[in-house]
């Protein structure tokens, strides 16, 4: 429906409504009618397909209507969920209610859809009885005091949905989500200051019942060890979340949890409701052989009623029928990342945990969703792509460091459409056997995703905590759609429980080291042990391995240099073992070695990682590994940072095991913080092999070979003139660094905002040049001499000539000559401003982030200098330097140009300029006409 028919179809609309008004209006009205009558039209108006008359599979509908799923006794999920809710890609939700209920006054529908939209992480959803229409921002929790203003963002009546059609139509039709128009809105409306993510309100709670149960578990049983605690208070949260999420999507009776609380020992009933729950659903989650320390502790009454009383409202903002379980995933993350830690004196500490990964980041942070879903698509997508389900049930997919479980989910979800879209598309929801597959809505059985749980997902994690938090993921995912009437039904058809037990599938080790690291290490203690956690990865998999290894290796490996590890013996370990282990030792080259190690022949490997591999001297070994063993299908660099709370350079990478790679052409995509990713060029796998040190140049297309080899060729670098000094770091720049001259120790200063192309901006600043205010760069030589000057800041360098006596802070190179008179300052000053250079940094040494990239001493000492070794090139040096003090001299009139046309005049000059010093540049270095081009399109 085009947007005019859809403006007429809900004007039609309105005229129906007031007809039947008074109708409508009377208290009693039933509800879910009037959404039959009403509001699914609205809907439908504005492009959603309601009642699924498109016979989608579930999996690709985009609304679920779920009025009808809601309990009677409770309202846990919103009437409407809309974008791709099945695929966890809803973009609003819709709350319905009858003309009875005055929206604008009522506050209890502005709360219901505010805790909706905040426990599903949807940003804005909308409450409507059709005659008001109100919209939200969901991303602060609501609070029972709230007005019904509190978070609106939009209120209008039904008589104004002509006037407002637009907006409607932007935010909540299904074509303006698409386009965009949604997400925008978002941005620019929604609150942002004091906004608590969700997952991060989620791990305040966890952390605050985990003190909870410490304290009483330490108090009250005294035997206990730290471990031990650890574990008892991960299992009985672990329980208690997982009941409590199937309570709210009507698996269990609601507020069984709370039943607990009603009399006798709390935790003992508690107990019992967890045998209860080991007998129907027999995971491993419940299963108390394993666990024979939560059987025998003791727990305060109101220790368990405090916790299982702050999941339900109006103690609990969360609605965990809506709660995705990748948002509980993201939470765990950081959780996982802390541990109990009790004194002598049972006093409880919550500290980050002593992993180095986890010290390094100051906590753990997880992956984000579109991370997880690119690599997923992009491996297990391939692998199971135009297969059949018993095709698919031999693929093996593991990750070696599998934290929460973020990718693990991942791929469970992708498997978990493909196979509802293959039943869906092959008629089997409408066969009524008895073992049936899906349902006739379009839901796989619990049986059908056990199948798939432990036929294809595999995982190892050090931390045992991790497991559990991995399988509670995998199960919490397979209980979604299911009800109290599904659950029954498959236990009747199999009477060893509802969910898999996942204990063969995710395993507790370390992924780095196997037991031959004890050969030859006699001086480990019971607990040194217990830390290294060494995996036979053979004895854990025996099927897998026997079938040759997996089919993809997923996730996102930890990086830590083992030289910051207390314990050589791991170090001297990795150097022997592992054929990239060289020098410098990252864990996340070894995982990367591992992954490969792990992969069978035409397996695909998928890793998030730092970016550091494609060039570093001492990754070296592990770019040889890649060219030896895999097929590099892709590399993805990112000009942003991925993990907001980690300063580092990632790239996703997807291989192929196979050697036979030689006419192999790798797809080289860069992607900007919106995550588009975009194609910037195909490289030939053979040509990494051609460089000395193999270095994964992703910037060098076939095209740009010839050329970049004719521009350094009879070429020495700049490195053989000059050396770069970095400027002042002070130890405290506001004490040190004054607009004010306030002694003779104060000299001028000038930092990177100072500098241009050609141009000096006067100094405005003085530093305090003594050498205790100076912790790097207070060498006054330099500061005394001419020189050319960097800014540290830029994609490519930013220079210009600066005189002797000016001091600059450390956003500055210094790059002065070695040996006096051994080249011309301006003439080495025309090459690294010119087209020439600019795009031989932006092949070789271009920092892609979008903001602060970086300009690096090595690379400026790089710069190729064409040698002048004829009188042809030293009229061309000769010339050059006529045109960079025409530039300087230019670009010091514009600072004192005051008429606007005197500026125009003297910036037109700048660039005839600038052209004229490209023009003589190109014919020194040779370049063509075609090379021109080439040149000034990508720079």
């Amino acid at each position: 429906m085009t947007k005019e028919a859809a403006k007429k179809e809900i004007e039609k609309l309105v005229n129906d409504y007031e007809l039947h008004r008074n109708e409508y209006k009377q208290k009693g009205y039933d509800e879910y009618q009037f959404c039959i009558r009403i509001l699914n039209r609205f809907f439908n108006a504005l492009g959603w397909d309601v009642e699924n008359k498109l016979n989608k599979s579930e999996w690709y509908c985009d609304t679920i209507f779920q009025f009808k799923l809601k309990n009677k006794d409770t309202t846990k999920r919103p009437d409407y969920a809309f974008g791709f809710p099945a695929k966890n890609n809803a973009k609003f939700f819709a709350e319905a209610k009858t003309p009875s209920t005055i929206i604008h006054t009522d506050k209890n529908p502005a709360l219901q859809i505010r805790r909706y939209g905040n426990s599903g992480a949807l940003p804005v959803s909308v409450v409507t009885n059709f005659e008001e229409f109100a919209i939200y921002d969901c991303t602060t929790k609501a609070k029972e005091s709230d007005s019904p203003r509190v978070g609106r963002l939009e209120y209008f009546t039904y008589h104004q949905y002509s006037e407002k059609f637009d907006l409607l139509w932007e935010l909540f039709s299904k074509e303006g989500i698409e386009q965009g128009y949604h997400d925008k809105y978002i941005k620019s409306e929604t609150k942002k200051k004091g906004t608590v993510p969700l997952d991060k309100d989620f791990v305040a709670t966890l952390d605050e019942w985990r003190k909870y149960l410490a304290t009483s578990i330490s108090h009250n049983n005294l035997k206990l060890i730290n471990d031990e605690i650890n574990f008892a208070v991960q299992q009985i949260i672990d329980r208690i979340i997982f009941l409590r999420f199937c309570e709210d999507r009507n698996i269990e009776k609601f507020e069984t949890l709370l039943a607990v609380t009603k009399k006798g020992d709390y935790y003992k009933n508690l107990y019992e409701l967890f045998k209860d729950a080991d007998i129907k659903y027999n995971s491993g989650l419940f299963d108390f052989e394993k666990d024979d320390i939560s059987l025998k502790i003791k727990v305060e009454n109101k220790i368990i009623r405090t916790i299982i009383e702050e999941l339900y409202y109006p103690k609990s903002e969360y609605e965990f029928g809506v709660m995705p379980v990748e948002i509980l995933g993201n939470a765990y993350e950081e959780f996982l990342g802390k541990v109990i830690r009790v004194t002598p004196g049972h006093i409880v500490k919550i500290d980050i945990a002593k992993k180095p990964e986890v010290q390094k980041a100051g906590g753990v942070f997880y992956t984000p969703q579109y991370i997880v879903n690119y690599i997923v698509e992009h491996t297990v997508g391939k692998l199971i792509n135009g297969k059949t389900p018993e095709q698919i049930s031999k693929i093996k997919i593991v990750d070696p460091a599998c934290g929460s479980g973020s990718f693990l989910l991942g791929a469970f979800i992708h498997l978990l459409r493909y196979h509802t879209d293959y039943y869906w598309k092959k008629n089997f929801h409408k066969k009524r056997e008895k073992n049936y597959l899906i349902t006739p809505e379009g839901r796989l059985t619990v049986t059908e995703k056990k199948r798939i749980l432990q036929n294809n997902l595999f995982g190892v994690d050090i931390d045992p905590n991790a497991v559990e938090v991995t399988k509670l993921s995998l199960l919490l995912k397979a209980m979604e759609g299911e009800t109290e009437t599904s659950v029954g039904y498959q236990l009747r058809l199999d009477k060893k429980g509802v969910l898999p037990d996942l204990d063969c599938n995710i395993r507790c080790g370390n992924s780095l080291i196997s037991p031959d690291f004890y050969d030859e290490q006699l001086n480990f203690d019971k607990n040194e042990k217990k830390k290294i956690n060494a995996f036979d990865w053979k004895a854990g998999f025996p099927l897998v391995f026997k079938q040759g290894g997996f089919d993809a290796v997923i996730g996102n490996p930890p990086y830590v240099m083992l030289q910051n590890l207390e314990r050589r013996e791991i170090f001297d370990y990795a150097l022997q073992k592992y054929s990239t282990a060289k020098y410098k030792i990252d864990t996340y080259q070894l995982f990367i070695e591992r992954a490969i190690n792990l992969t069978k022949y035409k397996g695909y490997i998928g890793y998030i990682s730092p970016n550091t591999f494609l060039k570093n001297i001492h990754a070296e070994p592990l770019r040889k590994l890649f060219l030896q063993k895999t097929k590099i299908n892709e590399i993805l660099i990112f000009s942003y940072n991925v993990f907001k709370s980690a300063s580092v350079d990632t790239c996703i990478f997807i291989l192929e095991k196979n050697s036979a790679n030689k006419n192999n052409k790798l797809i080289v995509k860069q992607a900007s913080e919106e995550f588009k990713p975009k194609l910037k060029t195909k490289i030939n796998q053979s040509s990494f092999s051609s460089n000395t040190k193999n270095d994964f140049n992703l910037m060098i297309s076939d095209d740009d070979k010839d050329l970049l080899k004719k521009i350094t060729s009879k070429s020495k670098t700049l490195g053989n003139f000059c050396d770069a000094y970095f400027g002042i770091q002070t130890f405290d720049r506001t004490v040190y660094v004054s607009d004010k001259k306030k002694t003779k120790n104060y000299v001028p200063v000038i930092d990177g905002g100072n500098i241009g192309y050609f141009n000096l901006n006067p100094s405005t600043e003085y530093v305090n040049f003594i050498p205790a205010a100076i912790k790097s760069g207070g060498n006054p030589k330099v500061y005394k001499q001419e020189r050319i000057c960097i800014r540290q800041i830029g994609k490519v360098p930013i220079a210009t000539y600066v005189s002797a006596n000016i001091y600059t802070l450390n956003t500055i190179y210094n790059v002065h000559l070695k040996q006096k008179n051994s080249a011309n300052l301006k003439f080495l000053l025309g090459l690294i401003c010119s087209n020439t250079i600019k795009y031989f940094w932006k092949k070789n040494h271009s920092d892609e982030k979008e903001t602060y990239p970086k300009i690096k001493k090595e690379a400026i000492l790089s710069i190729p200098i064409k040698e002048i070794n004829n009188p042809n090139k030293k009229s061309k040096h000769d010339s050059i330097i006529r045109q960079v003090d025409n530039l300087l001299q230019l670009n010091k009139d514009l600072r004192k140009a005051k008429l606007p046309n005197d500026k125009q005049s003297i910036v037109n000059r700048i660039s005839s300029a600038e052209n004229k010093l490209n023009e003589i540049i190109y014919e020194l270095y040779g370049i063509s006409k075609k090379e021109i081009e080439l040149i000034e399109n990508n720079i």
